[in-house]
């Protein structure tokens, strides 16, 4: 098979692998994101890998249920998974050095960005010192963990810090780090290659949105690629999404992500891929696609990918790109098949349509992303959470039921589109204009993705107007939408504790599951930018806000949305007048030059030396060369039994650490002020603490019981309730093995391997569930817990299980196969039991290899130790 060429584009010499000459007229029947593979294995694979003799019927069928390795080109994490990462690496380095090898082996082999955009608090807000202000507060807070991030640029290669300040980490991707078409060198020879990456955060499919093939991974499998070994996957089945029409006047982005998460949600997509083609995708601007890529993990895909097109030079222009590399993308695309025909149609494993003519202005809420409504339905959808007999508001208590408390402009999805800030700002300008104002319970913020954005709308002028509406810029980072809201407004906890009104967050985020956005606060609306500065006005969402008056000018006439909201043609004009391709490096290069990080004074040995006293960075008990053998036949106890819809932010929370908690004991006890523990994601480098918090979300139940706390158990031997952490040691010092039950969609959303790294410290051996969202699924079988499905009809509501009743599991490691049948007996304290015919959610061959080794740490310690090739690198 003739693999490559050598070509020259746009006037650069260098070798492709030639797509169109090995695939012919079959690559016609590829899904663009499928011709991305074939290229990475066909660049990557030796001539005798086992996984080129897929190529053949992949071609032929457009589909294939092969194993194959894929190879990034690079990295990216953010400041709370890259911080549990560098405490994994160090405590690996600790134990290689235990062992007797060389710590210094154990070195990234490719780059490795990390964003510090994850802890950053609204304490303030609503004045223009908050940026500054808050910013203070976060180094004061985190000064530890960036001394430990900043050990990592010292102590390992091929790792880059973005300080604080700099932007949220999927904004730097797209606006400086991305290529889409990048350059090698092997062996004396250029090649052009495509642009790829694993991030450690589920939205990292954001890059689809420009044609950069990229997907959310878990921590542990972000640190087996660094360190040399490739993402082991089956060829994706992948699902089309045809889209036709065109947006109409007055629809944004926000509302085409929304309307797409709802429409996939309803189609199985674990382990499944999405693209989107047809007619309706050029009249989508790179921003556009951005925000609608950004919601993969929402709508339950690995991507939500959009091929190389003439948008994506668009952008790349509009963002400072030098033009010789624009021209260089589209030669090369045009040449190896990458580039998109809105009139080809691929072979799909399953095609959706959409019209966007039919996308209309819209919230969801109040608990799921995929939970689409009109506005007019907000009332209705509340109901169910509402305490009758609320009284009525009074001038002592002006607070409403269904009172907005946060409304936050924020998170990647939104913010990272200048035309969707530049809405919202339109929206302040003319409200301002008729001397309107947010009411004074509600908690305004405005949290870009960028230093660049600041500079777009100070140019345009509208930040004058978001200011003076309330919304300051806060921070360059995630905020409200990761749950560093900070406080609420002390009006609505007064009003919540005296009257039992129900608040509720509107913000331009892309997750509202109860507790995530605040622990306070059940219930929540995303919305785009301009929606939730129009809320933010209404103060409530017990109106129909398209409709009915949001608020009344000072000489007492009501105003409605429509007098406000901007055309398509005013956001054009605006961005047009005030976006500048000269402005993304310079205000990058200053974020960079942030003095406090350059003053930060850090540790630069090869070991880190570990702080005993410290509560943000403790050496993990889970980084050794020998890992905890947790497969075999065993019997087992339920630790703890969940329905469906367990998120990661239910197992393992990211806001602030609760008074009077676990967490906040253990905390104390060590020296912590009481007033500020900081938030548990910036605690991740502590398994202790991190340990305490595990399912202490109020909205999880443990049916093993009625009305046992969150974050508890009854530990079946002395029908004692118990938390977790707690139950957990008395099982294992009993000597009885315990797992996890669950229901449907367990661990959903986010990406943070903290979830899994908890079960794996409560000592569960494996999770048995109705079904697994993808990246938990792997983030435990990279911790060596073993992930199995439960059969059809058998649900944990079904089940029924009790204390004293126990799981049989046979997981021999020699009967373990991918998609393999595991049996398992359940036996009941009464002496009665039933057969569960189990299926381990192991997807390759690696991945039972890890689960053999204990987990992928164990396994990347192995393989340094026998091998004298790269650190970490896969055995000879």
């Amino acid at each position: 098979m003739t693999r490559t060429a050598d070509v020259v584009l746009a006037g650069r010499s260098c070798r492709v692998i030639d797509l169109p000459a090995v695939a012919g007229e079959a690559l016609a029947r590829l899904p663009w994101l499928h011709r991305v593979m074939l290229e990475n294995l066909l660049r990557r694979a030796p001539p005798d890998d086992p996984a080129l003799g897929a190529v053949a019927g992949w071609l032929a069928q457009g589909r294939s249920g092969a194993e194959i390795p894929f190879n990034p080109g690079r990295i990216l994490m953010h400041d709370t998974t890259c911080g549990p990462a560098l405490v994994d690496i160090a405590g690996s380095r600790a134990a290689l050095a235990e062992a007797g090898g060389d710590p210094g082996r154990l070195n990234p082999v490719l780059p490795v960005d990390v964003s510090t955009d994850h802890s950053v608090c609204v304490d303030v807000f609503g004045r223009p010192d908050a940026l500054r202000r808050n910013m203070e507060a976060e180094f004061t807070r985190n000064v530890e963990r960036y001394r430990l991030m900043k050990w990592a640029t010292r102590a390992l290669s091929n790792v880059t810090v973005h300080p604080p300040g700099t932007g949220i980490m999927h904004t730097i991707n797209l606006e400086r780090l991305a290529t889409v078409v990048t350059t090698e060198t092997r062996d004396g020879v250029l090649w052009a290659v495509p642009d790829t990456l694993i991030g450690t955060d589920s939205h990292t499919p954001m890059i689809n949105g420009i044609g950069v093939l990229a997907w959310g991974v878990g921590g542990l499998e972000a640190e087996s690629v660094m360190f040399g070994m490739p993402v082991a996957m089956r060829v994706p089945e992948v699902v089309g999404v045809r889209l036709s029409g065109r947006l109409r006047d007055g629809v944004l982005a926000t509302d085409l992500a929304l309307r797409v998460t709802n429409l996939l949600r309803a189609t199985p997509l674990s382990g499944r891929f999405v693209e989107f083609f047809g007619p309706g995708v050029p009249g989508l601007s790179a921003g556009d696609r951005a925000v609608v890529a950004n919601m993969a993990p929402e709508y339950g895909s690995s991507s939500g990918y959009f091929p190389v097109d003439g948008r994506t030079l668009d952008y790349l222009r509009a963002t400072g790109r030098p033009e010789a590399h624009v021209a260089f993308v589209e030669a090369y695309a045009r040449r190896v098949g990458l580039w998109f025909d809105p009139d080809a149609t691929p072979c799909y494993d399953a095609v959706l349509a959409l019209d966007l003519d039919t996308v209309a202005v819209a919230l969801a809420g109040p608990r799921r992303p995929q939970d689409l409504l009109t506005p007019d339905r907000t009332r209705a959808v509340l109901a169910p959470l509402r305490r009758p007999g609320v009284p009525a508001p009074s001038a002592a208590d002006p607070v409403p039921d269904a009172a907005v408390a946060l409304a936050a402009i924020t998170s990647c999805t939104n913010t990272s589109d200048p035309r969707l800030l530049l809405a919202a700002g339109l929206v302040a300008r003319k409200a301002r204009a008729l001397g309107l104002a947010p009411k004074a319970w509600v908690k305004t913020s405005l949290a870009p993705g960028s230093p660049t954005a600041e500079r777009t709308l100070r140019r345009s002028g509208l930040l004058s107007d978001l200011e003076a509406l309330g919304f300051s810029i806060v921070g360059y980072g995630c905020t409200t939408c990761i749950g560093n809201s900070g406080p609420l407004p002390q009006a609505v906890t007064d009003a919540v504790a005296a009257r039992g009104i129900l608040a509720v967050a509107v913000l331009s985020g892309n997750r509202n599951f109860p507790g995530r956005v605040h622990p306070g606060l059940e219930a929540g609306f995303l919305a785009s930018p301009p929606l939730v500065v129009a809320y933010a006005l209404a103060g409530d969402v017990d109106r129909d806000i398209l409709h009915d008056p949001l608020a009344t000018t000072p000489d007492g006439r009501p105003v409605r949305l429509a007098e406000i909201w901007p055309t398509g043609a005013e956001i054009d004009a605006v961005t047009a007048a005030a976006a500048r391709a000269g402005d993304y490096a310079p205000a990058y290069d200053a974020a960079e030059a942030n003095p406090a990080w350059a003053g930060l004074d850090a540790p630069d040995s090869a070991l880190y030396p570990w702080d005993p006293a410290s509560t943000y960075i403790r050496r993990p008990p889970f980084a050794q060369v020998r890992g905890e053998e947790r497969l075999g036949r065993y019997l087992a106890d339920p630790i703890l039994v969940v329905g469906d819809d367990i998120t990661t932010d239910h197992i393992s929370p990211a806001g602030p650490v609760p008074a009077g908690s676990e967490a906040a004991a253990y905390l104390i006890e060590r020296g912590e002020d009481p007033r500020d523990l900081n938030v548990f994601s910036a605690r991740r480098g502590n398994w202790e603490a991190m340990l305490r918090g595990l399912f202490t979300n109020k909205a999880v139940r443990n049916l093993l019981g009625r009305d046992i706390p969150p974050g508890s158990t009854v530990f079946a031997p002395t029908g004692e309730v118990l938390p977790l952490w707690r139950a957990a040691a008395r099982y294992e010092g009993a000597n009885r093995p315990v797992v996890i039950v669950a229901g449907e969609r367990y661990g959903m959303g986010s990406s943070r391997d903290w979830a899994a790294k908890g079960a794996s410290l409560l000592g569960a051996r494996a999770v048995l569930a109705t079904s697994f969202e993808r990246i938990h699924r792997s983030n435990l079988v990279n911790m060596g817990v073993l992930p199995l499905l439960l059969p059809p009809g058998r649900h944990p509501d079904s089940l029924a299980l009790r204390p004293g009743d126990r799981l049989q599991v046979d997981a021999a490691p020699d009967r373990l196969r991918p998609r393999g049948e595991i049996p398992v007996t359940l036996r009941r304290a009464d002496g009665t039991g039933a057969a569960l015919a189990c299926r381990a959610a192991v997807e390759t061959s690696l991945e039972v290899e890890v689960l053999a080794a204990g987990g992928v740490i164990p396994m990347i310690l192995q393989r340094t130790l026998r091998s004298p090739a790269r650190a970490g690198g896969p055995a000879a």
